[in-house]
C-alpha cells in the first residue's frame, strides 16, 4: 500500500515479454539521437520489481540493449537492478550477475511483522539473508538494503529491531527513506490507516534513532537517507569531493547523460529533462506509432543551472561555498540569494543551518534534514504549496 512508484497491476507475467518488446522498441528510436562510442557506465532497472520479468524476458531486455547501445566493460560501471527478495531465488540472481549486473539493491522497509501487515508487504528475515548472501556469492560488488521510516505502526522499540537485524546483514549501502504519505496522488495508500501514522516528532525520532545506530556500526551518513560502509564506492566519493546525487539517489558517476527507457521514464540529457506518459497504453500507443514517447520536458535556465550546482553541493558535500559558485556563475552570491539566505538563516536560529564567510552548510543536528536546507534555494517550491505535492523533508 506505501509505493509510491508508477505502477501496473497484473498477475499475468507474459506481459512482462510485450513490455520488454516496447522497451527495445524505444531504444531504437532514442540510441541514434546520440554519437556512437558513447559508453553506458551506468544501467539501472528499478522504479518497482524488476525481477517480475522471467529469465527469458531479462536475458531479452539486457541483450537487446547491449546491441543498442555500447555498454562499458569498465570495472567502475555501475549496473543495478532493485529486487524484491519474496519473488527471487538464488538462481535468479546468478542469471542476473551473468547478464552484467554487479549491484543489487533489496526493498525490506521495516521487519515488523504488524507494519509489514498494515502495508500489505509481508518479507521474512530468512528470505532476505537468502537474497543477500546469493548477491555475494554471484560475485556482485555491493548489495544495498532499503528501509522506510514513518510507516503505520512503527516504534522506536521495533525500528530499532528492524535495524539490528539489517545490520547483522552488514550490507555495503543502506537507503533509510522517509514514508511520503501522499493517499491523493497514489490510490493504493488510500488503504492505509492514518490515525497509525506517526506523527512527525515521532519519524523525527525514528530517523535519529536510524542515524545514531548506523553511525555507530561503522556506516558512513552520506547525507539525507543513504549510508555506506567506509570502503564502498559512495564513501570513497564523497571524501574526493565526487559525490553526485540525481532523482534515483546518490551516484558517483558526475557528468553521464540519463536515458530513461519505458512508461514514465524520466531523461537528464544536458539541461534538459523529459518524462515518458505515465499511463501505459499512452506510452504504447506512441512507441507502436514509432514516436519517442515524450509527454513532457523542460530546458533548464541559467538560474536552473545555477541552482541545481549550489543544491548539488548541498546534498552531496553538505555545505556549498556561495563565494566560489558566485565566481564561477558571474553572480554576487549575497546579492543573487539574498531572499533565499534569509530563509537560511531561519534555520541557523532553530540550530539546522550554519552560514559566515560565504559559507552555507548543514549543522550536524540538521544533516538528517539536509533537505530543508536544500528547498531554501529551490524558487518553484515557493509558488503554491497547497497540496503537499512531493515527499516531505520528514
Amino acid at each position: 500500500f506505501y509505493c509510491g512508484c508508477n505502477r501496473v497491476i497484473t498477475r499475468d507475467r507474459g506481459r512482462g515479454h510485450s513490455y520488454v518488446a516496447r522497451v527495445l522498441a524505444e531504444a531504437d528510436l532514442l540510441a541514434p539521437q546520440f554519437d556512437d562510442g558513447r559508453e553506458v557506465i551506468q544501467l539501472h532497472l528499478g522504479g518497482g520489481t524488476p525481477n517480475f520479468l522471467d529469465a527469458e524476458a531479462m536475458t531479452t531486455l539486457v541483450e537487446g540493449l547491449r546491441r543498442r547501445f555500447d555498454f562499458s566493460d569498465s570495472s567502475q560501471r555501475d549496473f543495478s537492478i532493485e529486487l524484491d527478495p519474496r519473488f527471487i531465488d538464488a538462481g535468479d540472481v546468478a542469471m542476473l550477475a551473468r547478464l552484467g549486473f554487479n549491484r543489487a539493491s533489496l526493498g525490506v522497509q521495516d521487519f515488523d511483522p504488524q507494519v509489514q501487515e498494515s502495508i500489505n508487504r509481508v518479507q521474512g528475515v530468512r528470505q532476505t539473508l537468502d537474497i543477500l548472501r546469493a548477491c555475494r556469492d554471484s560475485g556482485m560488488r555491493s548489495v544495498n538494503v532499503d528501509l522506510i521510516y514513518g510507516l503505520p505502526g512503527q516504534s522506536l522499540e521495533g525500528f530499532g529491531r528492524t535495524l539490528e537485524l539489517v545490520l547483522a546483514l552488514r550490507p555495503d549501502r543502506l537507503a533509510v527513506y522517509g514514508y511520503a504519505h501522499l493517499p491523493h496522488l497514489f490510490r493504493a495508500q488510500r488503504q492505509i490507516d492514518e490515525s497509525r501514522l506517526p506523527s512527525p516528532e515521532d519519524k523525527l525520532a525514528l530517523l535519529g534513532l536510524a542515524v545514531e545506530r548506523l553511525s555507530a556500526a561503522g556506516y558512513q551518513y552520506i547525507g539525507m537517507d543513504h549510508f555506506a560502509l567506509p570502503e564502498e564506492d559512495l564513501s570513497r566519493a564523497q571524501r574526493a569531493g565526487q559525490l553526485h546525487r540525481n532523482f534515483m539517489g546518490y551516484t558517483t558517476h558526475a557528468d553521464t547523460d540519463l536515458l530513461g527507457l519505458g512508461v514514465s521514464a524520466i531523461s537528464h540529457v544536458g539541461a534538459t529533462y523529459s518524462q515518458n506518459p505515465r499511463d501505459l497504453p499512452s506510452w504504447e500507443a506512441a512507441v507502436d506509432q514509432g514516436q519517442l514517447p515524450v509527454w513532457r520536458g523542460v530546458a533548464l535556465s541559467e538560474d536552473d543551472q545555477l541552482r541545481a550546482e549550489l543544491i548539488q553541493q548541498l546534498m552531496c558535500q553538505g555545505e556549498v561555498d556561495g563565494h566560489a559558485l558566485g565566481q564561477r556563475h558571474g553572480v554576487r552570491f549575497e546579492e543573487y540569494f539574498a531572499q533565499d539566505l534569509q530563509a537560511v538563516q531561519r534555520l541557523q536560529r532553530d540550530g539546522l543551518a550554519e552560514y559566515s564567510d560565504g559559507v552555507v552548510r548543514a549543522s550536524e543536528p540538521g544533516r538528517p534534514l539536509l533537505r530543508l536546507l536544500a528547498m531554501c534555494f529551490d524558487p518553484y517550491l515557493r509558488v503554491a504549496q497547497e497540496q503537499p505535492r512531493y515527499s516531505r523533508a520528514i
